[in-house]
């Protein structure tokens, strides 16, 4: 795959001026997709280990406690009345809150593994002026729950309504399981294309400049900074069920989707690689991928599972040979 594993990520961030108190190996393993020649079995095993992962696997099984459990009766929904969408913006704020709270509480407040898998040797900014409230968790958490929660919740409204007037074909598992289940697993895929193409459009410098930014000044990223964006951005990367609002499917599918744009960045943007829980145990929470576009912005704009970057040469695979190539357009005027 490249550079040897040998290469550490504490000897190139020694080399980039940036501290680092956990070394991942590099380069960063990513799907063989744009592989040539193609190698159909190396991105078969890649995708079923990502479908089959622990984050994944709980954003499906919350999906269909959320829908089931948690939504209202969808016949209450023909008409866009505040009373019930009030109670969806507060079933989402919590569900962010959970997890995002509980992920800054653990690792960022009582700092229960010290820096152990930690990206950054600095911890979140508590008095800086680039923050619109002095405090980069306080900025944070008023972005993700005022705006992002707003915009995810009134995509999620417009979206039952839909399938309450009869507007979108609503299928049963119990019938139709042949067609939903690739349905699900193609709306996986669908978000991750959707996400580079979004995030390209948002480093456009005029959206750059009036709403990316925004996100932007989370260089060193903590759970609250996954979807801290200014209310543009979150129009634009809320969008993914759009899609959905022409294909016939289930709720449930909407929801999952919904729950990987909302939370899923909490675990992303962790600052951490792993979670340790009960001393010995620990789980993979940050990508180390996406960390290092925060670090640099013009790179790994897109993800692992659909390597885009690969194809548009905006790779950065986490050694010294990558972080020429990157330096190198930047003199090159590329992005």
């Amino acid at each position: 795959m490249g550079a040897s594993p040998s290469v550490r990520v504490g000897a190139v961030a020694e080399r980039f001026d940036v501290g680092a108190p956990f070394e991942p190996d590099v380069p960063i393993e990513i799907s063989p997709l744009f592989n040539w020649p193609p190698k159909p079995t190396a991105v078969a095993r890649t995708t079923l280990r990502s479908f089959a992962g622990p984050v994944l696997l709980l954003h499906v099984g919350l999906a269909f406690v959320v829908w089931y459990a948690l939504t209202p009766d969808l016949s209450s929904m023909s008409t866009l009345r505040p009373g019930w969408i009030a109670q969806v913006w507060a079933r989402n704020a919590m569900l962010l809150t959970v997890v995002a709270g509980g992920l800054h509480l653990l690792l960022h407040r009582r700092r229960h593994q010290g820096d152990r898998f930690k990206y950054n040797a600095r911890w979140l900014a508590v008095d800086s002026a680039k923050y619109t409230t002095g405090d980069q968790t306080r900025d944070n958490v008023l972005w993700s729950v005022a705006s992002g929660v707003t915009v995810w919740t009134a995509y999620e409204a417009i979206t039952w309504w839909l399938f309450a007037t009869e507007r979108i074909e609503l299928l049963s598992w119990g019938d139709r399981w042949w067609y939903l289940l690739p349905l699900t697993l193609s709306m996986v895929l669908w978000s991750q294309l959707h996400f580079y193409l979004n995030h390209r459009l948002l480093h456009w410098e005029p959206l750059y400049r009036a709403a990316h930014s925004l996100h932007h000044r989370n260089v060193n990223t903590g759970p609250w900074s996954g979807i801290a964006m200014h209310p543009l951005e979150h129009l634009v990367y809320f969008s993914a069920p759009v899609l959905l609002w022409f294909v016939p499917g289930h709720p449930v599918v909407v929801v999952m989707l919904l729950l990987y744009s909302g939370i899923s960045p909490a675990f992303s943007h962790a600052g951490f690689e792993r979670v340790e829980l009960f001393g010995r145990v620990s789980f993979r929470s940050g990508d180390y991928y996406h960390h290092l576009h925060h670090r640099y912005f013009e790179c790994n704009y897109g993800n692992r599972l659909v390597p885009v970057d690969v194809l548009f040469g905006t790779y950065h695979d986490g050694t010294a040979e990558a972080h020429a190539r990157m330096r190198e357009r930047r003199r090159a005027g590329q992005r």
